[in-house]
């Protein structure tokens, strides 16, 4: 039942991030308004977490939090065992949208979108 509130609530922010997205406008390829990119690219990185979690959880894995912070080097430590698709899915969600998106606040909208791609691809990895 856990995992599949953690699908839910993955999907949930994905949809906000989707949202947020479309407030930041589009010209020539390009977001304009890097606030909406940024908090929507942050917003589908905790999506991403979130798969990734129900993702492990199918096959009785779990992320270690006894240190504090969960970290993206923990997922891979995981994921590099289990299954190398979802590992590079989490890999970009990772690189684009955690940093590009979040971190460096790229416009680009084809990178953007390659990003909330993956994220789908982790989603739907942790579904079925």
């Amino acid at each position: 039942m856990e995992n599949i509130n953690k699908i839910i609530e993955s999907e949930r922010y994905l949809n906000n991030a989707r949202e947020l997205l479309k407030k930041a406008g589009r010209e020539n390829g390009y977001y304009k308004d890097v606030k909406y990119v940024r908090t929507a690219c942050g917003t589908a990185y905790l999506a991403s977490l979130l798969a990734a979690d129900a993702f492990l959880a199918k096959y009785g894995k779990k992320v270690s939090d006894k240190k504090g912070r969960r970290h993206a080097d923990n997922y891979r430590e995981l994921l590099t065992k289990m299954n190398k698709k979802v590992l590079n899915s989490f890999n970009s969600t990772y690189y684009v949208l955690h940093l590009s998106g979040y971190y460096d606040g790229v416009l680009d909208g084809k990178i953007i979108q390659r990003g909330f791609e993956a994220l789908q691809e982790l989603i739907d990895a942790a579904k079925n």
